[in-house]
């Protein structure tokens, strides 16, 4: 495949050799102490400091379980956007089946596990420059220009911008600078990988200084489609980003910023995986209803990579914005504006009945969602007291055009083989259902948060946020046939027409309260009790109907989160700060926990939202890192946790105890996985697993850098590594025994050298042994037995060349 954007590609390329003569300009930061890492003369571990706060301190400083990574971290990873995080946080969780459908959890709280309804908010809140960003599928980007990454864990809310009960991805990009400087980079690897990023910043006048980045990357995909004879799920991303930094006074700047991104990938297949079997009537679980139509798939084994769909994959949106941020130094305080505005345009083609048959050929969402933020922050430095106060608004519209339509294979597959409507393709060959969404959202909040220093060792931080939520949406599914006549009864219970409104709105008031003790100058405990709540929201992806095929209209609306947090913490530093250890200990209790349910009708591809009674999530967690002699630096991170449905004795049930007739006293329900057995009409699920939590997760690494000297100028040879481990975890809202991912361990490789102040080569392979593994796993709708998932990406390998100038 060649880039999609050769132009781009070549013209970061050409850059490159303009690095190499001559003498260096300004090296920017983080990559100046990315190459003083391996060749300092001190084994002492770098100060890193954060802005977490909205205050710059040092990370061992601030009271909270933070995990930091710089530029020099992401880029020699490859982490180059959220997703492979992961790889390095062991407390973040990510799943994705397409942008859209994406969710960021931390320690498992934040947003539902499975498919993505916009009604409601996510826990986790994704900062890029302090602008928020209210749809995880507009933080799919690639990283453009990044300087830090900051993961705070735990409920955020009471120091800036929106309300996140589960923490926060916190993103600084590079400023621009008074000074000329340049990067550039480009990749090469196997499944035809070029990725290329250049970035150039210098003053434009004596006060005025810009910053231009950009970044494309294209990939073969994973997955061979014999239907198209193309591979699918590809990378084919662009990103650009533009900054000017106006210095008004030395007290007061002004930061312009714009970016767009856009990406055009053929994605996203979820292939066949395996058969289980359910308890609908053996005609209509998938072996017979396969055979019925002389249907076989091309390989049984995921890791063939190869699938059939039939229909069209896509992937493609577009998103980005701009922002006015002011800063402004008063004094002892300093008083900061940000305003932003950022669009989501979303264009999706999917095959969601996971087959070669034409049961549901089209089944899409395509959105656009404007958002507007407005955030005001005073923040005041003393002798005992330091505090910020400010105010945060939110506004954002969405609007959706969904599009449902059944094949000419629907009626085998979905309608009762002993009907004479199973056997006419035409009975529901052409049924369409339009959808219009629309959803508007309000938010506002004034929050602060005090820090008193009771002492010179002991601090106490308490934080207060009131906010206001006003959410209003609207659903309208129309539907016909292929002949525009009424529907039969037959055609309405696949597809229902169904509309409704449904409006949320509600004041709470949340805070926290932080004691923090430096035992010595290198040792500090805290200890965090937090309560916080997560906004209430609207199913806007179609409600269940009652038996007469009309929305249940108490399903319209979910109740707000209330979480009650606990955590106790410990930093140290020893052997003269060669090594750092940081411990948490964690308690989230969830009460009214928004969760995905399976919508079990037939024809129906989403779920929807119910509020399960409680849940608790609780654990360990352990960063360890060491740089025991120059040159080498260790790390060891690892979370242990613990998690559970509370109560949820009403949630829906697992394929293998549903799909057959409804049980009662006289015809109780049968074992697990009995054809045409009774089905209990719900599930009492209190004491499982939640989905997408591992009980352990581990990440390890090492590098070694040893002093060389190239064409006369000092460098380093070195040698990376880095590992991650998670254990089995659940892939299904309610458990069950067909979608448990086994536990899973992924090596990564690098080798390079590089020059101080010029450039960096290295080659390197990811998932090095070739570890075979899913990232999710799915039911498909109907109860007929089939699962789906997603195959993690195989081995990958290549080069990366990296230039200053």
């Amino acid at each position: 495949m060649k880039p999609r954007y050769p132009l781009i590609t070549a013209a970061i390329a050409a850059l490159l050799p303009l690095a190499l003569p001559g003498v260096a300009q300004e090296v920017p930061a983080a990559a100046q102490e990315a190459a003083d890492a391996g060749l300092g003369a001190e084994a002492e571990l770098a100060e890193v400091f954060v802005t977490a706060r909205r205050r710059a301190e040092q990370a061992q400083d601030v009271p909270i379980a933070i995990s930091v990574l710089d530029a020099a971290t992401l880029e020699s990873t490859g982490s180059f956007n959220v997703s492979r995080l992961t790889q390095l946080q062991p407390s973040l969780q990510f799943y994705s089946t397409n942008p859209r459908n994406s969710a960021a959890n931390i320690r498992g709280l934040g947003a539902p596990f499975g498919l993505t309804n916009d009604g409601i908010e996510q826990g986790v809140g994704i900062y890029v420059d302090q602008v928020y960003y209210s749809r995880i599928a507009a933080a799919t980007f690639d990283f453009l220009d990044v300087e830090q990454l900051e993961v705070l864990r735990g409920p955020q809310g009471t120091l800036y911008g929106k309300n996140t009960t589960a923490g926060a991805i916190n993103i600084t990009t590079r400023a621009p600078s008074f000074d000329p400087v340049g990067r550039a980079e480009i990749s090469i690897g196997n499944l035809g990988l070029v990725q290329a990023k250049g970035s150039l910043s210098g003053p434009i006048t004596d006060t005025l200084a810009g910053r231009l980045a950009v970044s494309s990357t294209s990939r073969h995909g994973t997955i061979y489609n014999v239907a198209s004879q193309n591979r699918v799920n590809e990378l084919d991303n662009l990103g650009i980003r533009g900054q000017l930094l106006w210095r008004l006074t030395d007290d007061f700047d002004l930061n312009l910023a714009a970016d767009y991104n856009r990406q055009d990938p053929e994605c996203c297949a979820q292939i066949y995986v395996k058969v289980g079997t359910t308890q609908r009537p053996l005609s209509r679980q998938y072996a017979a209803l396969s055979a019925a139509q002389d249907y076989v798939v091309p390989s049984t084994n995921p890791f063939d990579r190869i699938t059939d769909l039939d229909s069209e994959l896509n992937a493609k949106q577009e998103l980005g914005g701009g922002s006015v941020r002011a800063e402004w130094d008063l004094g002892s305080g300093h008083l900061t504006s940000v305003s932003a505005f950022r669009f989501w345009n979303w264009y999706p083609s999917n095959d969601r009945d996971f087959t070669g048959l034409a049961v549901t050929p089209v089944s899409a969402n395509p959105s656009k969602q404007d958002q507007y933020t407005q955030e005001v922050r005073y923040a005041f430095s003393g002798e005992k007291i330091d505090y910020v106060v400010g105010a945060f608004g939110f506004y954002q519209k969405l609007h959706t055009d969904g599009l449902q339509v059944q094949g000419p294979a629907a009626s085998r597959w979905l309608l009762n083989p002993s009907t004479p409507q199973a056997n006419n393709p035409a009975e529901l060959n052409g049924l369409t259902s339009e959808n219009q969404i629309d959803f508007e959202n309000t938010s506002a909040a004034l929050f602060g948060q005090l820090t008193w220093r009771v002492t010179d060792k002991f601090r106490v931080e308490p934080g207060v946020r009131l906010n206001y939520d006003d959410k209003d949406g609207s659903y309208v599914a129309t539907v016909t046939n292929a002949t525009n006549t009424p529907l039969t009864a037959t055609q309405r219970s696949i597809l229902a027409p169904q509309a409704y409104e449904a409006q949320f709105d509600d004041w709470n008031l949340s805070g926290n309260i932080n004691l923090a003790y430096a035992l010595t100058p290198d040792v500090l405990a805290y200890v965090t009790y937090a309560k916080s709540f997560k906004s209430g929201g609207i199913n806007l992806s179609g409600l269940p109907l009652d038996a007469q095929n009309n929305p249940i209209l108490a399903a319209s609306t979910v109740e707000p989160e209330d979480v009650n947090h606990y955590e106790a913490g410990l930093k140290t530093q020893f052997l003269d700060r060669k090594a750092t250890v940081n411990l948490a200990a964690f308690w989230s209790v969830v009460q009214e926990y928004q969760a995905t349910v399976t919508n079990g009708q037939l024809g129906v591809i989403r779920g929807y939202l119910a509020n399960a009674e409680e849940v608790q999530v609780r654990g360990v967690e352990a960063d360890f890192a060491i740089r025991p002699v120059d040159g080498l630096n260790l790390y060891v991170n690892a979370a242990y946790t613990d998690h559970e449905y509370t109560s949820f004795p009403d949630a829906p049930c697992p394929p293998e105890l549903a799909g057959g007739t409804t049980a009662s006293t006289t015809n109780p329900a049968s074992p697990p996985g009995t054809p045409g057995g009774f089905s209990p009409a719900n599930c009492d699920i209190s004491g499982q697993w939640l989905p997408g939590i591992s009980k352990w997760a581990f990440s390890w690494g090492a590098q070694y850098d040893h002093p060389a000297n190239f064409f006369g100028r000092d460098g380093a040879v070195y040698l990376g590594y880095e590992g991650n481990y998670r254990s089995e975890f659940s892939s299904n809202p309610s458990r069950s025994i067909y979608t448990d991912i086994p536990a899973y361990a992924v090596s990564n490789f690098r080798l390079g050298f590089r020059v101080e102040d010029r450039w960096d080569v290295f080659a390197w392979v990811r998932n090095a042994f070739d570890r075979e593994y899913f990232e999710v796993l799915a039911t498909t709708p109907g109860n007929t037995g089939l699962v789906s998932g997603q195959p993690a990406d195989p081995v990958t390998y290549g080069l990366t060349l990296r230039a200053y100038f």
